[in-house]
């Protein structure tokens, strides 16, 4: 997600959960909100939804890495212009790991600007909504992010991310208040085991910013 929009995506729940707009709206809603700055962006991981250099980009998403531990695919789901695909490749080769990366994304342009950035990746960049998508193989690894899709669809998200896409669903890297155990407390509730999770420091103070990542069982 786009790192400065916590106030517009606010609005947005709030106008879900008043019944102003459906999940359809909703979904139609956060498109519209990154859209802009995304496809205006003039580096590679800002197209991705990370501001600032190429620095803070490696330092927040390379941790993504830390939860793959052998060979095999990748489907980045929420995967904009496929950049975390191509850096993911690179940083699990420096673990001795051939990962092969996929990408899925609701927006139709950032599928088309992933197309024509990877042009040798095609056919393993995907227009579809996560929650109904009929993916054409099922995956080692998922990454996602909760946030793409409204509260109340979160368990249902990952159920079907786990039942139907992928072996290990990697959820993050986000950031809350250190000591905020929210998300690892949903996934237990849902009936959820962790299988792995890390914390790493976040630039402000009383942040931290997490990875968590669950098997299939």
């Amino acid at each position: 997600m786009w790192d400065l929009a916590w106030r517009e995506i606010a609005a947005i729940d709030a106008a879900l959960a008043d019944g102003v707009i459906d999940q359809q709206g909703w979904h139609d809603a956060m498109a519209g909100l990154l859209r802009e700055p995304y496809l205006g962006a003039k580096t590679p991981w800002e197209q991705s939804g990370k501001s600032g250099t190429e620095q803070d980009w490696v330092r927040t998403r390379k941790v993504v890495v830390e939860a793959l531990d052998r060979h095999g695919s990748f489907l980045d789901v929420g995967c904009a212009n496929g950049y975390l695909m191509e850096c993911v490749a690179i940083w699990a080769g420096e673990k001795g790991l051939d990962v092969q990366p996929h990408g899925v994304d609701i927006v139709p342009e950032f599928v088309e600007l992933a197309r024509g950035r990877l042009p040798g990746w095609t056919d393993r960049i995907h227009l579809g909504n996560a929650l109904t998508w009929n993916p054409p193989q099922r995956y080692d690894f998922v990454r996602t992010g909760l946030e793409y899709v409204p509260a109340n669809r979160r368990r249902d998200f990952v159920t079907r991310l786990l039942a139907d896409v992928g072996d290990r669903l990697i959820i993050g890297p986000y950031t809350v208040d250190i000591g905020d155990e929210e998300t690892e407390h949903e996934l237990a509730d849902w009936g959820f085991t962790l299988s792995g999770r890390v914390e790493t420091p976040h630039e402000k103070p009383g942040g931290v910013r997490k990875l968590l990542w669950v098997d299939q069982s």
